[in-house]
């Protein structure tokens, strides 16, 4: 009887140790996009994009990972590669569909945009590359 105490007991404090041990990594919810008009803003940094595609707030809403899955060091790498691309395309028209690539992103690797402002753009920017078959360079696009 004290063997099958100890040893529940011991069996006991084992799944208590790796429950304790383990790291829980929590994810805020992602906003819910109501318009496809889409306003990506930093107050302090006084910077603003408005995003008008017609299918990337239902996108968005159904497929896009919620805040805090990547870091922002994480979004920023991929938006250096990505905006780099896109604004050698935006350049080169006469390569490259003008309608895709109708203006420029005026995106300063050296400027902190935030969280916020990197997660919609990095976002947009998976969405767009997705849609449109299109490979910006560098990494491929998951969802």
């Amino acid at each position: 009887m004290k063997r099958i105490f100890l040893l529940l007991s011991a069996l006991f404090f084992i799944l208590i140790a790796c429950t304790a041990s383990q790291e829980k990594k929590s994810f805020d919810d992602k906003p819910k996009l109501e318009s496809d008009t889409i306003r990506i803003s930093n107050e302090k940094l006084e910077y603003e994009v408005l995003i008008f595609d017609v299918g990337f707030s239902s996108w968005f809403n159904s497929f896009a990972k919620p805040r805090n899955y990547h870091s922002q060091s994480y979004l920023e790498s991929r938006n250096r590669v990505w905006v780099l691309e896109w604004n050698r395309r935006a350049m080169l028209s006469s390569q490259y569909n003008p309608n895709l690539y109708e203006m420029s992103i005026n995106y300063d690797q050296n400027i902190d945009y935030g969280y916020e402002v990197n997660y919609m753009l990095y976002n947009y920017l998976v969405y767009f590359q997705l849609k449109n078959n299109q490979k910006l360079g560098g990494f491929t696009p998951r969802i």
